[in-house]
């Protein structure tokens, strides 16, 4: 005999079944060694907003000490994350105009991205945070 309780169903075999009236016109089959399950909401299983404390930043989000050509590019800045810089980098570029028409993929350096990126004249996007490593002192 097949028992529907809610949502879920279930295949049920035994003679322990108890009939329940939930309303006048129905009447439903319900297995009289069910178990309920304690469910727990998530406001209450967290912890309160006055005890959480804000980490300090790691990773490539924690400020480093950068080169003096990233110094010079960055306007002075001794230390910043990498994604800040990275952002300041994507910002000049998308300023200045320097992505290939013909491949948006591609960047063309002028003479302070050349000074950051090696001295290359064409850098591709994916390359970009490797050659930033460099001028990243740790």
């Amino acid at each position: 005999m097949a028992i529907s309780i809610g949502v879920f169903s279930s295949l049920y075999v035994g003679d322990t079944a108890s009939l329940v009236k939930f309303s006048p016109t129905t009447v439903r089959l319900v297995p009289s060694n069910l178990r309920t399950v304690r469910t727990v909401t998530l406001a209450a299983a967290s912890k309160p907003a006055t005890e959480t404390k804000k980490r300090e930043p790691r990773g490539i989000t924690k400020p480093r000490r950068v080169s003096p050509e990233m110094q010079a590019f960055l306007g002075g800045v001794t230390e910043i994350p990498r994604t800040q810089a990275l952002k300041e980098i994507w910002a000049y570029i998308k300023k200045h105009n320097l992505q290939d028409p013909a491949d948006k993929k591609v960047i063309i350096c002028d003479e302070k991205l050349k000074q950051i990126f090696g001295g290359r004249d064409r850098v591709g996007f994916l390359e970009i945070a490797g050659l930033l490593n460099p001028h990243f002192v740790k």
